[in-house]
């Protein structure tokens, strides 16, 4: 339903100072934007009566020398409410609940300001109504805290010699934890963003609908106690180069950053506020914020498991061929994947001829017609790499091509920027992508914003410091405290292809980077619960068959758990300590967690089971795992009657279970 009303809006006009205020609320009352307009627009927030953000400008500026947001003259204002469910497809939900006060100011200079109040955040965003092209040459957003609170800041990794250059980035991350007036003004942050405020309260920046428009990034250029928002101009001039020169890498930029259509929407810039950190691993709102589908009949998108050679670097063992990028390696990994219910296989970087940036190049020692009839008569779906400007250079011929041939979905890598180019490239690419029925999972790019929402065949996203990183680094890198930060953080933008299901574990102490056999910090049981916990609707194996065979069952759990969730609870957790997650699939419940280095010990509530008796397949920490990661015990268990189970996981450790009904 939608409703309009006018008794969220409270209008209060100074006539001395010829300002207008407007005051929008949550459905539930708890969140209050207060919209001030005079010379300047600016808008605050508050959360019972503790303030989020302080009065904070926000405004656009345009080539035609009009700025919308100073000295703006307001036309009209008007509010509705709406309240409605959403069908969500290869989410970790299949409905949401869609819920919130709206508020729409309209201007003489040919836009609106349209703010939004869900009970978990507040969301505006700038709105042409000119039938005519613009050009934007600016855009100011400023979140004005009320203290020099710590955030958790993901800035660009790498060194870089100025702003420009960060641009171009792999938008991988760990967090740097830090007061906001110490953010480094030489440096870029990317969202989602999270900042502590008192009481326990977390705010979390983000951005969505990112459409035909450059990402945000945040930085704080002064040393005070507010981020502001910067973005990549329009490229110039671009020229061949990079990784394998698979990349197009900028050499010049417009002094705008961006060309827009007549009526464009721009995208929304969210401030989520919670009240326990729990809140933030289970956020809907760039999902609710995103463009609805625009895939007419999605039914022939099928999530799933992929068996994936890149990470275990053709790891496989007592075979009669010489593993490798060949025929009869994947073949082998066909024959895995087929085996134990595994639904694609992925040929990474190699099976095209290296550095010709031609898609239609295949390597000599791969048969690729005879390995995709194979996989068909597996039942296995075939899944290709493709460097990004050998796919976006020949987009629809390879599209048309592979998907006549029997492939399934293309995992594209290395566009790594976010500029405007480069965002109308995925959305091309998922819209002829969508043409051919063809899925696809965008490597080496910036965080989701919702097109896996707009085009549900965009199956999944990288922007995040995966598992890839431990076959490079050793124990200088803390990538476990990392996995139960990001959840909280990253995730909240969407889906995440970290690539876990190492079956080589270690300890702190013991992890090794080894590129021909690597491994996983912390437990096995982790490997397992990250199944769970991390969203990822096409999720990788990322060890070896050898490897799964000689673990069976730990690869039975892999292999069956799913992908796509009915209904997911947050059970608990805190910012880089702990985190626990509950998922639905059909009659079946599985359970996630895991801690940091810190041994622990902790209740679950499973009273979301409801009524009946129930049985639990649970992976655990062995009693040894603080010292040998891989040692783990699985048993059956009656979950208890009061719905309270104790568990217990090592240092770096976690636990995974299979819930059903007796």
């Amino acid at each position: 339903m939608r409703i309009t009303l006018t008794t969220f809006l409270l209008a209060l006009t100074i006539s001395s100072w010829g300002q207008k205020k407007y005051q929008l609320k949550s459905p539930d009352g708890k969140l209050i934007a207060a919209i001030s307009l005079n010379d300047k627009i600016s808008y605050a927030i508050t959360h019972q009566n503790d303030t989020i953000l302080k009065p904070s400008v926000l405004n656009m500026t345009l080539n035609n020398g009009v700025t919308w947001g100073k000295g703006s003259q307001l036309r009209s204002a008007k509010t509705t409410t709406s309240h409605q469910q959403i069908n969500a497809l290869f989410y970790k939900r299949n409905q949401i609940d869609d819920h919130y006060n709206e508020l729409v100011l309209s201007f003489k200079e040919n836009f609106n300001l349209i703010f939004r109040a869900y009970n978990e955040g507040i969301a505006y965003r700038f709105v042409s109504t000119s039938d005519k092209l613009i050009t934007v040459k600016n855009e100011e957003a400023i979140f004005n805290f009320t203290k020099d609170f710590n955030a958790y800041v993901p800035y660009v990794k790498g060194k870089f010699k100025d702003i420009e250059s960060q641009y171009f980035n792999s938008f991988e991350n760990e967090y740097t934890y830090t007061p906001l007036s110490k953010i480094s003004a030489d440096k870029l942050a990317f969202s989602p963003l999270v900042v502590s405020l008192d009481n326990g309260k977390k705010v979390c920046l983000a951005e969505a609908d990112l459409e035909s428009y450059p990402g945000m990034y945040l930085t704080n250029t002064n040393g005070s106690k507010s981020l502001q928002s910067n973005f990549a101009h329009y490229p110039t001039a671009t020229k061949q180069g990079g990784h394998n020169e698979l990349q197009q890498l900028v050499t010049a930029r417009e002094p705008y950053l961006a060309k827009s259509k007549a009526k464009a929407q721009f995208p929304w810039r969210i401030v989520i506020v919670s009240t326990n950190d729990k809140q933030l691993a289970d956020n809907d709102m760039v999902y609710k914020l995103a463009a609805p589908s625009r895939v007419a009949d999605a039914s022939w998108v099928k999530p799933g498991k992929v068996a994936w050679e890149w990470w275990n670097h053709w790891g496989i063992s007592n075979v009669d061929f010489e593993a490798g990028i060949n025929t009869e390696t994947y073949q082998a990994y066909i024959d895995f994947a087929s085996k134990n219910g595994i639904e694609y296989v992925i040929l990474d970087e190699g099976w095209a001829v290296n550095k010709k940036a031609d898609l239609f190049q295949v390597v000599p020692e791969i048969d690729l017609k005879k390995l995709i009839a194979h996989a068909k008569v597996k039942n296995v779906g075939i899944i290709l790499w493709a460097g990004y400007y050998a796919f976006e250079r020949d987009l629809e011929k390879v599209c048309k091509h592979y998907s006549e041939m029997g492939v399934k979905g293309f995992k594209i890598d290395f566009m790594d920027r976010d500029d405007q180019q480069m965002v109308d490239f995925h959305y091309r690419a998922a819209e002829v992508a969508a043409k051919y029925k063809l899925m696809l999972d965008f490597h080496g790019t910036y965080k989701p914003t919702g097109i896996n929402r707009t085009y549900p065949n965009v199956i999944n996203f990288e922007a995040v410091h995966g598992l890839e990183q431990m076959k490079w680094t050793g124990p200088e890198l803390d990538q476990v405290t990392y996995d139960v930060t990001f959840p909280f953080i990253r995730m909240v933008a969407g889906p995440i292809d970290y690539t876990q299901g190492a079956m080589r574990n270690a300890t702190k102490r013991t992890h090794r980077g080894i590129n021909d056999e690597p491994m996983s910090q912390g437990t096995r049981c982790r490997q397992l619960a990250q199944y769970v916990i991390f969203e990822s609707p096409l999720n990788m194996l990322c060890d070896s068959p050898t490897n799964y065979e000689k673990e069976q069952e730990c690869t039975d759990f892999i292999s069956t758990v799913p992908t796509v969730w009915d209904q997911t609870v947050a059970l608990e957790g805190e910012i880089g300590k702990h985190i626990a997650i509950a998922r639905k699939k059909g009659d079946q419940w599985y359970v996630g967690a895991m801690t940091n280095w810190d041994a622990r010990k902790t209740e679950l509530d499973l009273s979301f089971l409801g009524e009946g008796s129930y049985v639990a397949e649970l992976y655990r920490d062995g009693a040894n795992a603080n010292r040998i990661a891989s040692d783990y015990k699985k048993e059956t268990i009656t979950i208890p009657a009061n719905r309270k189970l104790s568990v217990s996981m090592a240092k770096g450790g976690g636990v995974a279970m299979k819930i059903y009904k007796k």
